[in-house]
């Protein structure tokens, strides 16, 4: 599998923990090897933005839009999850994402930011994601999120599981399975034997 180097931040931690989860990791900014391997990992680390303006360097939008419409697996962290986003506004600039769900990511309504530590998640009905982790804590570093989702399916395919947190009074989306598209907004490779649960379940679904 391919973790994708498009600047955002070190990549260390997040391929030791996915080769400790059993994944051959390949680090590249590669556009072909990523739409080719088996499973891509989009992290994120910092601005929205300047995430964005990353991975449009390395074509990044179109090999995520490349491996969706042909069913193939992708995992967005932390900011890799943010950007799946339609928009993201952060510092006064309003960016574009890369359109994957509807919404904008905004700056957390808390008196407390950022959010950083452990935390539990509201797990939906039927995850694969949290199989075996459900009333796990992660561990969250960030002051923005998805605060805001309404669900509109076309009654053909099945809606998206939106998994949601709370911090300082606010309420904010800390996971999403749509899929082959999964995404978190804390991070697995920094959330001990329940992270590494959650990579290992990532890599069974395909």
């Amino acid at each position: 599998m391919v973790l994708l180097d498009y600047g955002a931040g070190n990549l260390r931690s997040a391929e030791r923990a996915l080769e400790r989860a059993g994944a051959e990791v390949t680090v590249t900014s590669d556009p072909k090897l990523a739409v080719a391997a088996d499973g891509l990992v989009v992290p994120g680390v910092g601005a929205f933005s300047a995430c964005m303006a990353g991975l449009n360097a390395v074509h990044g939008p179109r090999v995520i839009g490349q491996r969706l419409a042909g069913g193939r697996p992708v995992l967005g962290i932390c900011v890799g999850l943010q950007v799946m986003f339609d928009y993201g506004e952060e510092h006064g600039e309003h960016a574009r994402g890369c359109g994957q769900w509807p919404g904008t990511v905004e700056k957390l309504h808390s008196a407390i930011l950022p959010h950083m530590g452990w935390n539990t998640v509201e797990v939906a009905e039927g995850s694969e994601m949290f199989a075996g982790v459900a009333d796990e804590r992660f561990y969250f570093v960030h002051s923005y999120g998805v605060r805001d989702w309404e669900l509109v399916t076309d009654g053909l395919t099945e809606a998206p599981k939106v998994h949601w947190a709370s911090h300082g009074g606010d309420r904010f989306v800390a996971a999403v399975e749509n899929g082959p598209l999964w995404a978190t907004q804390f991070h697995p490779e920094k959330s001990g034997d329940a992270g590494a649960a959650l990579l290992r379940n990532w890599l069974a679904s395909f």
